[in-house]
């Protein structure tokens, strides 16, 4: 049987530390999936429904977008994989009673832990102005409700259609195309948050704003740089990659602030080996300091340029434009300045010069660690120059590999989910559907909160996620959350979100990933796209969790209904068969021509990527760009830290599966900050202290996280980590990269005060 929720929240107030494991995976992982899976499912349906995931016939997992390859294991998930199946397949529900006894006030002062394990949403529900509780709702007025509000704004681009990364492709095409007919691009997403760095850099630089590696290209290649990322907790099937990887050659080098278990020994559990020795992954540690990768890149190009016949010159001349500013700015990197932006040493710089001028085949991977921060899109430029000196892009076993976190959100940009969208796609929806879409830039993230603070924005609807979780100055996002007339989140579990709303709130609860999906015209299935520009299908196998939910493709269906009633489209169509939405993606976005056809294939298919197949590079040059920015990195005031917000192991994302780090040692506790042991001494931080995390910016505003206690942690000098959301409300509103107005979530510069409830 499944265990019960908890009925209060766990204390956090005395976290325990212990020493950090150099290694991941192996016997206890395996140990603690099947312990969660078993408390959310009971025994059967965890073997029912696990032996599932990211198989050919079964369904994607809902976690991250790490590619399947082509043979799989009949475990084909990871630990973290295991808990968001677990949590969304839980025999938990959150129905019209829980909401019964437990008002809204009650609901905003428990943790996101505690609201998630609640279980799966049942009921629409609905929260009226000035009301205490939410009450269930049928559909049909939870739809009159949207579109009073949405009908009664003065302009379209008073609404926001906010998307997360899970939903399907399908989903995803019809929000867009009923937000575009509606009369807006207001169309922000995750990857405002994440990614947007990588697509900005990327599409400038090569053409196209994705990863140009398949999972192939990994085993081909002579060296992988894994940069500001930790595959050990955020993605952790690529560790079986870098394994096979290593068993074929390849050194590794990885590039992070903090040592990571993951990329120091993976312990693969579904071989022998692997659970007793394991399989050393990094060949070279480089512990560089926040934000110093630009600085770091730089450095390495100008001593490949200096390197006689290590430039690959006919690349460079038949396949590229602006090398020789970029070669005038990269002779000019100066060793001082690098070793003071990355905290390297000369012989670490020196070691990493042999080992990239010893590879052909270069493959460059990172995560947030790269797009987070204020110079993040010239950091990522940096590392195109790094790839293209080298003519590693275009090559087998060679190219960017940005890892995308949440499992479509790759595939929901490319169905046009996006604020500023391509002229070239609004022709495609017009010349297909017979409607002129708005041609006017919308809201990313950062600039729908400040709409939404400043009264321009008065509606919100998100598919999926939790905004409010997820974004930055927390303070400041919930205040303009509260602002709007009405807040609408179709979701499928309970999280902070629902806790925080405009005047009047909907909860319209929607299917799994694991869930059978029954429509007019039979069982349906959606598709998604991975990392790597693969699309494949997936199919639910689950009965709903209950009677009244429906698929994200419903919820729009009917709400363009409502709202459009004049509308030529054919929603009731596109709902009653998911196969006439993807005849229509086919005609509308280049690469899924047959898309149906294909899609049979159990493999999928590989979207084309001009760059990787061709060579060929859609610039505004026509050509791969090199570029020259300033190098840039942050400067710490005196007495001050660089933080980092991250996740724990136990954290997908802004969902907490359990309060452990079991890799960083850390027990029973969320609020902890990791800080240098020689800069807690310089600052006079006892090991277990309890301080504040005070954000200074140049606005002047306190930023305040309270209570976390000092773990004295081999953090690179001068930089800290701490845990989001808790310390969201750090990150100020205006502190963006330059760019992609990501915010910069990896370097904010706080001072450590003894806490006030110490």
């Amino acid at each position: 049987m499944a265990a019960k929720p908890p009925a209060s929240d766990p204390v956090q107030d005395a976290p325990q530390v212990v020493a950090p494991q150099h290694h991941a995976a192996g016997l206890p992982a395996v140990k603690h999936s099947l312990k969660m899976a078993r408390e959310q499912m009971g025994v059967k349906r965890t073997a029912l429904t696990l032996l599932r995931v990211n198989q050919k016939d079964g369904f994607d997992c809902p976690g991250c977008a790490w590619p399947e390859p082509e043979h799989r294991h009949a475990a084909e998930f990871c630990e973290n994989g295991a808990k968001a199946v677990a949590e969304e397949a839980t025999l938990r529900r959150v129905t019209p009673e829980f909401f019964a006894a437990h008002p809204v006030t009650d609901l905003a002062g428990r943790s996101g832990y505690w609201l998630g394990q609640q279980g799966r949403l049942t009921h629409p529900m609905y929260l009226a102005e000035g009301a205490s509780h939410y009450e269930p709702v049928t559909w049909e007025r939870a739809f009159d409700i949207i579109g009073e509000e949405l009908t009664a704004l003065a302009s379209p681009d008073e609404a926001v259609f906010y998307t997360s990364g899970r939903t399907s492709n399908e989903a995803a095409f019809l929000y867009q195309l009923f937000a575009r007919e509606f009369g807006t691009n207001n169309l922000p997403d995750c990857s405002n948050m994440c990614h947007e760095s990588s697509g900005s850099a990327l599409t400038e630089t090569i053409g196209v704003g994705k990863g140009s590696v398949l999972l192939e290209d990994l085993y081909k290649a002579d060296l992988i740089i894994v940069a500001g990322q930790n595959p050990g907790t955020n993605h952790p099937r690529m560790l079986s990659a870098l394994e096979k990887a290593k068993a074929g050659g390849a050194k590794i080098i990885s590039v992070n602030p903090l040592p990571e278990a993951g990329l120091e020994k993976f312990k693969n559990p579904q071989t022998p080996k692997g659970l007793t020795k394991g399989a050393t992954l990094t060949d070279l540690f480089l512990q560089i300091r926040l934000g110093g990768d630009q600085a770091l890149f730089r450095l390495l190009n100008k001593l490949i340029l200096a390197t006689e016949g290590a430039t690959d010159e006919a690349f460079v001349a038949e396949h590229t434009h602006g090398f020789e500013a970029f070669a005038e700015a990269a002779r000019a990197a100066d060793w001082d300045e690098t070793l003071t932006a990355t905290g390297l040493s000369r012989a670490d710089i020196e070691r990493t010069l042999e080992m990239v001028l010893a590879s052909r085949r270069t493959v460059v991977c990172w995560a947030m660690g790269l797009t987070q921060h204020k110079h993040s899109v010239p950091t990522i430029r940096e590392v195109v120059n790094f790839l293209l000196l080298r003519g590693n892009i275009g090559r087998p076993g060679a190219g960017v590999c940005p890892v995308r976190g949440h499992s479509n959100v790759q595939g929901d940009r490319t169905m046009g989910i996006f604020e500023r969208p391509a002229p070239a796609f609004l022709d495609a929806l017009e010349k297909e559907f017979g409607f002129a879409p708005p041609r006017e830039h919308g809201y990313d993230v950062v600039r729908a909160i400040r709409a939404l603070r400043d009264g321009e924005a008065k509606v919100f609807f998100a598919m999926g996620g939790n905004f409010v979780s997820a974004s930055p100055d927390t303070d400041v996002t919930e205040a303009a959350m509260r602002r709007a007339r009405l807040t609408v989140h179709v979701s499928t579990k309970l999280n902070r979100s629902h806790t925080v709303t405009g005047a009047r709130a909907l909860i319209l609860p929607t299917l799994g990933r694991t869930e059978r999906d029954l429509q007019g015209s039979g069982e349906q299935f959606v598709t998604v796209e991975d990392s790597m520009g693969m699309v494949h299908a997936s199919r639910g196998r689950l009965e709903p969790a209950s009677r009244h939910l429906l698929s994200e493709p419903a919820i729009v269906t009917r709400l363009a209904r409502r709202v459009l009633p004049g509308s030529a489209l054919p929603w009731a169509e596109f709902e009653k068969d998911y196969a006439t939405i993807r005849d229509r993606i086919a005609r509308v976005i280049p690469g899924f021509d047959d898309f149906n056809a294909r899609v049979a294939d159990p493999a999928g298919f590989a979207l084309p990527h001009a760059p990787r197949d061709e060579r060929r590079f859609p610039t505004a040059t026509g050509k791969a760009n090199f570029t020259a920015a300033p190098v840039e990195y942050p400067h710490l005031p005196e007495g001050r830290l660089l933080l980092q917000t991250l996740r724990s192991h136990d954290q997908y994302n802004t969902t907490i599966y359990g309060l452990d780090d079991r890799y960083r040692g850390i027990r029973n506790g969320r609020r902890v900050v990791l800080v240098n042991a020689e800069d807690a001494k310089d600052l006079d931080l006892a090991e277990g202290a309890y301080v504040d995390l005070v954000g200074e910016w140049t606005d002047g505003v306190e930023r305040r996280a309270p209570g976390f206690r000092v773990v004295h942690y081999p953090t690179a000098r001068g930089c800290a980590a701490a845990y989001y959301p808790e310390t969201n409300v750090l990150v100020p509103l205006d502190a963006t990269a330059d760019t992609s107005n990501t915010p910069a979530s990896k370097s904010v510069v706080v001072r450590l005060e003894q806490s006030r409830t110490d």
